[in-house]
């Protein structure tokens, strides 16, 4: 498929997909004009990709991790380093810290919902 209809297949734009590709993180074949070719693996790539920059990756991260997991499924691979799987651990205690940090706001706006609308509290 050409990157338009991958574009278009992923809600992800034609702009991203380039700069994946030059951040190593999607490979493109190429036709005899030069237009990029993608195969049905790369729709799979592109979420995932998507998915991981939304867990807060950056991509030098998660270029290092896509070799490390398979497209299909997800599954972990043995070219998993030791380093990556702290890495990614560390980067998990990160997130988990930033929702902690985003309940405890949400409490304190809850309250002072409450408190402004005058609705007893539950």
């Amino acid at each position: 498929m050409r990157i338009g209809e991958l574009a278009t297949r992923t809600g992800v734009s034609e702009r991203s997909l380039r700069y994946y590709e030059k951040q190593g993180l999607l490979v493109a074949d190429r036709t005899p004009g030069g237009h990029r070719e993608y195969g049905e693996w790369a729709v799979d790539r592109v979420v995932r990709v998507q998915a991981l920059f939304a867990a807060g990756l950056n991509s030098a991260k998660i270029a290092q991790l896509l070799p490390c997991m398979r497209d299909v499924d997800g599954g972990p691979s043995e070219r998993a380093t030791a380093r990556l799987v702290s890495d990614l651990t560390e980067e998990r205690r990160r997130i988990d810290g930033l929702i902690a940090d985003l309940l405890r706001s949400r409490e304190v706006l809850e309250e002072v919902i409450q408190t402004a609308s005058g609705v007893p509290a539950s």
